[in-house]
């Protein structure tokens, strides 16, 4: 959101494109924990004290305030966590372990992106049945609309998240109202709900409850899910929008839960409550009522695509995933962008959930294990860093957070044999992309016959000197100006390619999202020039221009590309992924005319 943006327009974007997935969590959320436990009093009570507790400690608590305030410029998400945690420790073994932490929970949003497209958009098609003459809808038709809606929604993404949320905001702001409305009408039939608000009930349900009620949690969880994205999406819109939206939104889902649970405690044979909810109420307003909830599961959707997005850019722009091609929907905010490869499988994701599970009450056995855990690796993260920044009142809250977070990923375990499976499955796709590229890029650096600086100024002033010199300027495009890349020594040395002017180009990241500076070091020898460019993790730049106001006109820029043997199956997987995702050089908007890519032949 540009700093001219009102205040209003920017908590209307939150809604559309944050606050869908927690938004329509009142569709599912009861119904589901009912299915387990019998209506009564003590139980409503005791369910409805965790459902405020939970919004609370785990919504407003751990990401509103705590995640929030670890930005860095406006950007969020479980790998800034990392990149602030890298820079506090001082040193790559100075975080060991915990550094995996992160990368684990990143691994786990992007299955919990599939997973909850699937479960909101199939809930809120399934409310169809009450509508008189579609009882009989069968599972295929629920299944088929889900997936037509899904691919609608995938589709239009290419367009940009700005437009999106500009579409969506005012239509969750209309859902809000209703749910809040719709609440307010069950309170008033049985007000004893809002006794609720004491967190004893809650106590007294898990107590009385025990195994039962411990297991419960994992259903309870879901009136949170979605929360994650309001961290993972603050770079599309900054911090203050969301924080502002969010005040609305929790009270908004704090009446409809209570006035679910009034209603239930009312008509104790309800099965989906929110819909019979609105059809007892208002029958003649449940049709449009259910468009909007259509409306609604979809933007949820977009909520954790959006989040998804930003993520797999942040892990290609700290170097833990593959160079996929990104496309930039905003002239106003750098990080609102596409990724259309992420989009895709997403969408293949999705469609293949709502195929195997059919009924989102079966989904919701699969629902809840990623997002809690990706939750409790946060909560583990944020309490380390607040102790290195010497923060004890928030390390001991971070502390709690995280103790809360990982019950509820406790009590999610049970769904493993039931469907959770799949979400361990889902999230195992990014986590292994991610460990093997890591892996394999390290294992590519090693093999790789670098030249120590030192012999190469002593070769490269004899070669200089005697070798005719092609006029204009060159650019090599290398990491570390201490070791000299095979493919420039192949260049210079065997191929007999010298240019009147070398000039080396190294692009450093820096630990913080913004900020670029492009200037020349001292020279290394005569003819042979260094130029480093200092970027923000975050950072898109356009290299052109920065060569242009450092006055370089290059001639040509040579690059190196690696041409991977080997006989061992994962290299091979590494292999095919460096083959099919774009050479970094396209991520930095080289001029493509003079660009001159070098293949050295690399067996690992």
């Amino acid at each position: 959101m540009s700093e001219k943006t009102s205040p209003v327009k920017g908590i209307v974007q939150a809604l559309g494109l944050v606050f869908g997935d927690i938004g329509t969590s009142p569709i599912y959320t009861l119904t589901v924990v009912f299915l387990l436990l019998a209506p009564t009093p003590a139980n409503v009570l005791g369910v409805l004290s965790l459902v405020v507790w939970t919004l609370v400690a785990l919504v407003t608590v751990q990401y509103a305030w705590l995640a929030m305030s670890l930005s860095r410029r406006g950007e969020g998400g479980e790998i800034v966590l990392k990149e602030i945690l890298r820079s506090l420790t001082g040193s790559k073994k100075g975080f060991g372990l915990i550094a995996v932490l992160p990368i684990i929970g990143v691994s786990l949003l992007i299955g919990d992106g599939v997973i909850t497209p699937a479960i909101s958009i199939l809930s809120a098609v399934e409310g169809a049945v009450l509508i008189p003459g579609l009882g009989g809808l069968s599972k295929g038709y629920i299944v088929m609309i889900s997936a037509i809606i899904a691919i609608m929604l995938f589709t239009f993404q290419s367009r940009g998240t700005e437009k999106v949320a500009g579409a969506f905001g005012p239509v969750m702001g209309v859902w809000f109202s209703a749910l809040a409305v719709v609440g307010l009408l069950g309170i008033a039939e049985a007000p004893e709900v809002l006794r609720a608000f004491n967190p004893y009930h809650a106590l007294n349900f898990l107590l009385t409850n025990k195994f039962a009620g411990f297991i419960a949690l994992g259903e309870i969880i879901l009136c949170a899910t979605g929360s994650e994205a309001m961290y993972a999406d603050m770079g599309h819109l900054g911090s203050k929008p969301i924080r502002q939206a969010w005040v609305g939104v929790f009270f908004a889902l704090i009446l409809n839960y209570m006035g679910q649970g009034a209603f239930l405690l009312a008509h104790p044979g309800t099965k989906n409550i929110l819909f019979e909810m609105v059809f007892y109420y208002a029958q003649f307003l449940y049709v449009p009522f259910l468009l909007l909830s259509i409306s609604a599961t979809v933007i949820a959707s977009q909520a954790m695509i959006s989040g998804v997005f930003s993520i797999v850019y942040q892990g290609i722009t700290t170097r833990l995933m593959p160079m996929f091609k990104v496309d930039y929907t905003s002239i106003e905010r750098r990080s609102q962008i596409y990724i259309s490869s992420v989009n895709w499988f997403l969408l293949l994701a999705v469609i293949f959930i709502m195929i195997e599970f059919q009924e989102s009450h079966r989904l919701a056995a699969a629902y809840g294990l990623a997002v809690t855990g990706s939750m409790t690796l946060t909560g583990i993260v944020m309490a380390v860093i607040f102790y290195l920044k010497k923060k004890p009142l928030l390390f001991l809250v971070s502390l709690a957070v995280a103790f809360i977070d990982a019950s509820y990923l406790v009590a999610n375990f049970y769904k493993i044999p039931h469907g959770g499976y799949w979400s361990l499955i889902l999230a195992s796709i990014p986590l292994a992309m991610i460990t093997l590229y890591i892996k394999g890029q390290r294992r590519l650096y090693r093999v790789m016959d670098f030249m120590p600086l030192e012999d190469f100024l002593h070769k490269f002033g004899r070669v200089y000197k005697i070798t005719e010199k092609i006029k204009g300027t060159a650019l090599f495009l290398l990491k570390d100006t201490a070791r000299i890349p095979f493919y420039i020594t192949q260049t210079m040395f065997f191929h007999g390619v010298m240019y009147e002017d070398n000039i080396f180009v190294s692009i450093i990241k820096r630990d913080d999202p913004y900020g670029v500076i492009g200037f020349f070091k001292d020279d290394l020898s005569g003819g042979l020039r260094v130029f480093e460019v200092q970027m923000g993790y975050m950072e898109m730049i356009d290299v052109e221009e920065l060569l242009r106001e450092a006055g370089i006109e290059e001639r040509v820029v040579f690059y190196g590309l690696e041409d991977i043997s080997t006989a061992n199956p994962v290299w091979k997987v590494f292999s095919l992924i460096k083959r099919i995702t774009p050479p970094f050089i396209q991520f930095y908007k080289f001029p493509p005319k003079k660009l001159h890519g070098v293949l050295t032949k690399i067996v690992i």
